[in-house]
């Protein structure tokens, strides 16, 4: 018999680890613990189902016990919690009902995930009130729809699982209310990105509230309450979702003396081993590294959790294998539109002080000609001087993933803007242009760091001098007419050759158009006519947003 391999926690990270194992070691004695009654479910997948866009509950159940102990040989004890570890003596204690048993292992790999936070606050445990994590609670949640006991919904949390609950509760016709505390939803993106997502929340008959904290709730019946925001306002509801983030689960951890981080994270090295011997840690519990600051981080995704099960797996059968960080990529459905992300964003780029630089792109997800074109909202971020890349935003309709998983795999590999403009990606007008919009994005990049297209940001337009600066659209006049910027002039970019008189050259000419296409064309123009200019970063349309209240 081989080595004795417990599995505390099933799901991405430890079924992973089982699955990967079993594959590499045949004669091992692999035992898997979870604490619930399913070890291998699409948590992602939950909202759909209480939304009802997945209509079979069984579709969430990827393996089974009975499946899974079959086809790779693993002893699977569901309703197993694993209440203690004795790294000295090498074993845990388990419960499973009123039986506390002792095992002993060879090598322990503790996968227990993350816990929905519910802050200790009056009226949390009102009947009225959920979370969602497992699918126990998807049951919960959607049986308390099924039977229509909710016309409105009070959604606490803008991150993925609030942003995903409202719409698919919404889906279900109930009057949504998305509560944040923070001043914009979707944390992984910028603030001006994340207008776009508020524009379109709220066209969809969700109501906003941003910057407003849950201080309290006051149950009004059996079936209804009173959310009670820190600004002292009072939203009646018959359902409430907790969203506001997660927390490791890691309390019997901490316990065994296994280091932890402050936020309870498990601190493992890039082979996931823990700081006691022969215990490895995966998945949604654990410290990572961010593969740009070089932070250390915590990421609850399942991408990085079914790898660092693989690689724990491999590190126990003696293949050297390591996680080479985290980079942050991922993607959410909000309602017709889809937000992904990729490396790090600006906040955080300025938070721990790496210097970058930026680029706003609008360019439509396929051919303009074909029926269907929409733009996909594209910024970058890459380093002064080399243009390396790090980090992506994609807001549009079709086509965000694609361009997000090019911009992914772009950063894994150090590559820089301009090897963006080379990259040689599939065309056909219903999928894309000659012309990609990550193509785009690195031309646009190219430009600015090659001085070809200074540029000025939308939160740079309300510090112009007008005493030795200009602005300048280059818009048509019934574009001009119909919204601007206050204060600028008016000159079509087809006219402009010919209207040069009329600019002051003792001024810097601060151009903008719709997107910037324009403002670029009139950018080298003026250039080579001996003007000082600079082109507004994703033009009007960034601008909006950026200027948006919400």
């Amino acid at each position: 018999m081989g080595k004795r391999v417990l599995i505390v926690g099933g799901v991405a990270g430890g079924a992973s680890c089982a699955a990967r194992l079993r594959r590499l070691d045949e004669t091992a004695e692999i035992i898997m613990f979870e604490k619930g009654e399913y070890i291998s479910f699409a948590n992602c997948g939950l909202p759909y189902y209480i939304g009802d866009t997945i209509k079979d509950r069984d579709d969430l159940i990827i393996q089974t016990p009975d499946k899974f102990q079959k086809r790779f040989n693993v002893d699977v004890r569901t309703n197993a919690e694993v209440t203690a570890i004795d790294p000295q003596n090498k074993t845990i204690s388990v419960r499973q009902g009123n039986v506390v048993s002792t095992e002993k292992y060879d090598a322990l790999v503790l996968s227990p995930g993350a816990a929905p936070i519910r802050p200790p606050l009056p009226g949390i445990d009102s009947p009225v009130v959920f979370s969602l994590r497992t699918i126990p609670d998807t049951d919960r949640i959607r049986a308390y729809v099924d039977q229509k006991k909710a016309r409105r919904a009070v959604v606490i949390g803008g991150g993925f699982i609030g942003l995903e609950m409202a719409e698919n509760l919404r889906h279900r016709g109930l009057e949504i209310t998305l509560v944040e505390m923070l001043d914009q939803v979707f944390m992984p993106a910028d603030k001006e990105m994340a207008a776009i997502l508020h524009q379109h929340l709220t066209m969809n008959g969700v109501r906003l509230i941003l910057g407003n904290g849950l201080k309290e709730i006051i149950p009004t019946g059996e079936e209804s309450a009173e959310v009670v925001l820190n600004s002292g306002e009072h939203v009646p509801t018959e359902l409430i979702v907790l969203a506001i983030g997660v927390k490791p689960d890691t309390d019997f951890v901490k316990k065994a003396g296994i280091a932890v981080s402050e936020r309870g994270a498990i601190i493992v090295d890039d082979h996931m081993r823990t700081d006691k011997p022969d215990i490895y840690a995966v998945g949604d519990a654990i410290e990572v590294v961010d593969f740009i600051s070089g932070k250390k981080v915590m990421v609850p995704l399942a991408g990085p959790a079914n790898r660092q099960g693989r690689i724990a797996a491999d590190n126990i059968a003696g293949i050297e294998s390591v996680y080479k960080n985290t980079q942050g990529t991922a993607i959410c459905k909000i309602f017709d539109l889809t937000a992904a992300v990729t490396g790090i964003n600006e906040k955080n780029a300025k938070r721990l002080g790496i210097s970058f630089q930026k680029s706003y792109t609008h360019a439509t997800n396929h051919a303009g000609y074909y029926p269907g074109a929409f733009p996909l909202s594209i910024k970058i971020l890459f380093e002064p001087g080399n243009g390396k890349l790090l980090g992506a935003q994609v807001i549009g309709k079709d086509g965000v993933d694609k361009r997000i998983d090019v911009f992914a795999t772009a950063l894994r590999h150090g590559l820089t803007v301009a090897d963006l403009s080379e990259l040689e990606l599939a065309y056909a007008p219903p999928y894309g242009s000659a012309k990609d919009p990550v193509n785009i994005a690195g031309f646009v990049a190219c430009n600015i760091i090659e001085n070809r297209m200074p540029v000025f940001f939308a939160e740079d337009v309300p510090s112009i001098d007008n005493s030795k600066q200009l602005l300048l659209d280059v818009r048509t006049t019934r574009e001009h007419e119909q919204g601007a910027i206050a204060g600028s002039l008016c000159i079509p970019v087809d006219e402009l050759r010919g209207r040069l008189n009329e600019l002051d050259k003792s001024k810097e000419i601060m151009i903008y158009c719709q997107v910037g296409l324009r403002a670029y064309l009139a950018t080298r123009m003026l250039m080579q006519n001996g003007f000082r200019v600079k082109n507004l970063s994703g033009g009007y349309k960034t601008y909006l947003t950026n200027t948006s209240k919400n």
